[in-house]
């Protein structure tokens, strides 16, 4: 095939034949540097193999070949076009008759007027086409009977032979459709007239959108038709042509397998390995990465050490088989307390500390070290402020020990209710007496989190696990995140899970099949996380923690000296600003000496107390302002 442009070949290209394989016979650019425009691919190069695998009609350009105006119609424009025959245009339907007699056609023909034919029956619009049926009599003169196709309404017309044009042939056919006209390869480049635009005539120049696959490019690449490019039709020599096609591991994710599938690294974002275990450091471009299949189970428990000054960042997986004991949690405020009650589980904490209550929040009485309260839910109390406070109901419990003593004291128990504000910050520890060991699948089914553990046993299939080295651990959340098991080719026999959200490499399939180890696969379920990607982690929406607790209200009297001390601070402004040197030029110039010389006896007399704080203030009397004006009247007189 010889080489076309690209417009022509798409023009002329039967959908059916898809896909075709093209290569770009003169290369286009766009300034050099600028290889998408609007999200098209505008820069080829001579060489370039594409394979087309879909043609969309974008847009059609309509011109008028007598003034070059052009309008863009959308493809599902509802207009109708008909072919006109030729340039020649006729006076009077009897020209028109006569030249068809003369050249031999058949009737019906197709054919419109260019202005309005007003009859009896109907109004005929310009440029609305007509069907001529045949030539009669009637009435008495001889008429040509005429079809015309409003939509369902058919009407039949009898115009005489005398009617005035001017007339335009069109070609036999009903009128088309947009699309149909365009399907139409005898119609390409033909005038055409529609009566809904407001042109005689007009020829439709079709543009289009390609959908082609091409060499290293990850996504489909879209190219407009116009593009002024020549390409040749090689389908029928591209048996031998493969067309590499880059991957995201989230791609592979997503349609899920085959597995296991060899891959090369093309491409490792810089971005995320900061964040990530520091075996993310060994991915390297051009390594070969195989993908064994879904990590299982698909969840993972963010933990962190207790008990050190410098916290270290774990995600444990849900395979983990260690062994694990309950350790007591610590709150400190009440709000903390809430969100660790569960229904149907009783909590009991001991107070750390001694506070005093609130005589404004009834019930908020004063806790001691060592005090025992049983955690009953939420309410509501009104203080003495005239405002509702969200609370905490509590039981006091006794401090006898023992079981005997402690069911006697069960009855009296519910006598002593507290409540706490859930803005109360405190130190509680929760009492606890549990000394079973837990799987973390157990563990996580029967308790919230967070939750404060012991690690007592460490995972038999994890050698090096570091947890039980640690006096506690925090199990602060669970992470649901797909995991891809892979392994690389320079380090044999390990195995990494890699989360494509958190790091999505980009890869191609290579040849070969790897061979797929029998069992499970020996992956670490303990990957210890670097601080970044810890707090990284903990930004995530599907992270997010608790809101802090509610900040206490604020009191009454308090606001009320906040205004007081306001006002009370206006005076003594006055006296500062007397006391500036803008004030000297006022005196008396002729006699510097005297005022200079009696300086010191001059202040000495006035009675400004230095350094007055709200506390001096409140001793004076209630009517204060009067103080202050004397001592400014007095300053003013000296001066």
């Amino acid at each position: 095939m010889e080489p076309v442009p690209l417009q022509d070949f798409v023009s002329a290209l039967d959908p059916a034949s898809l896909p075709r394989v093209l290569r770009v016979c003169s290369g286009v650019y766009f300034q050099g540097s600028i290889y998408e425009i609007s999200g098209n691919e505008c820069c080829l190069s001579t060489g370039d193999l594409m394979k087309v695998t879909q043609v969309r009609l974008q847009k059609v350009v309509g011109e008028n070949p007598g003034t070059g105006q052009t309008i863009e119609l959308d493809p599902s424009f509802k207009g109708h076009f008909s072919p006109l025959t030729g340039p020649q245009t006729y006076g009077t339907l009897e020209e028109l008759v006569s030249a068809i007699t003369q050249n031999s056609k058949q009737l019906p023909i197709w054919f419109m007027s260019t202005y309005r034919i007003d009859t009896r029956a109907r109004v005929v619009p310009e440029e609305q086409p007509l069907m001529l049926e045949a030539v009669e009599m009637y009435l008495g003169t001889h008429a040509a009977r005429c079809v015309l196709s409003m939509g369902t309404q058919v009407v039949v017309l009898h115009l005489p032979l005398s009617t005035k044009g001017p007339f335009w042939e069109l070609e036999t056919g009903a009128p088309r459709t947009l699309l149909q006209t365009l399907q139409d390869p005898a119609l390409k480049g033909r005038l055409l007239t529609c009566p809904t635009l407001p042109w005689r005539s007009l020829i439709l120049r079709p543009q289009y959108e390609i959908q082609a696959i091409m060499h290293m490019r990850r996504t489909i690449v879209s190219i407009p038709s116009t593009l002024e490019v020549d390409v040749e039709d090689v389908t029928a020599s591209s048996e031998h042509i493969h067309f590499i096609q880059p991957l995201l591991l989230s791609e592979v994710l997503a349609r899920g397998g085959p597995f296991p599938l060899t891959t090369q690294i093309l491409e490792v974002p810089e971005g995320p390995r900061v964040f990530l275990s520091p075996w993310v450091g060994s991915l390297q471009k051009g390594q070969e990465l195989c993908i064994h299949g879904l990590a299982s189970p698909p969840w993972w428990v963010l933990a962190s050490t207790k008990g050190r000054k410098v916290p270290r960042y774990f995600m444990v997986s849900g395979a983990y088989q260690g062994k694990l004991r309950r350790r007591p949690r610590e709150f400190s405020t009440a709000y903390d307390l809430l969100g660790a009650l569960q229904p149907g589980q009783p909590l009991r904490v001991v107070a750390m500390k001694d506070c005093v209550g609130e005589e404004e929040i009834p019930g908020f009485t004063s806790l001691a070290m060592g005090d025992r309260l049983e955690v009953l839910g939420s309410g509501q109390t009104h203080g003495s402020h005239g405002r509702d406070v969200d609370v905490l109901m509590c039981h006091r419990l006794s401090d006898q020990a023992g079981e005997e003593e402690a069911e006697e004291c069960e009855e009296a128990e519910d006598q002593e209710q507290i409540v706490l504000p859930l803005y109360f910050s405190g130190s509680f520890v929760e009492e606890m007496s549990d000394g079973r060991r837990y799987s973390l699948a157990d563990l996580t089914a029967q308790f919230s989190l967070p939750c404060e553990v012991k690690v007592v046993t460490k995972d038999t299939r994890h050698p090096a696990d570091p947890l039980p080295l640690f006096p506690g651990l925090r199990l602060e959340e669970i992470i649901t995140e797909p995991l891809l098991v892979v392994s690389l080719d320079s380090k044999p026999g390990m195995y990494f899970q890699i989360p494509p959200r958190w790091l999505d490499l980009t890869i191609v399939e290579a040849e070969g099949q790897p061979g797929q180890p029998a069992g499970p696969l020996p992956v670490a379920t303990v990957e210890e996380l670097t601080d970044a990607f810890y707090y990284h982690l903990r930004k995530l929406p599907a992270l997010e923690c608790q809101g802090p607790p509610p900040r206490p209200p604020k009191r009454q009297d308090l606001s009320e000296k906040k205004q007081s001390s306001q006002e009370r601070s206006v005076k003594p402004s006055q006296v500062s600003e007397l006391q500036q040197p803008p004030l000297l030029p006022k005196l008396n110039m002729k006699t510097p000496s005297k005022v200079t010389g009696d300086r010191s006896n001059t202040y000495s007399k006035i009675p400004v107390h230095k350094g007055l704080r709200p506390t001096e203030c409140d001793t004076l009397d209630h009517d204060q302002e009067h103080d202050y004006e004397e001592v400014v009247e007095r300053f003013r007189k000296t001066l």
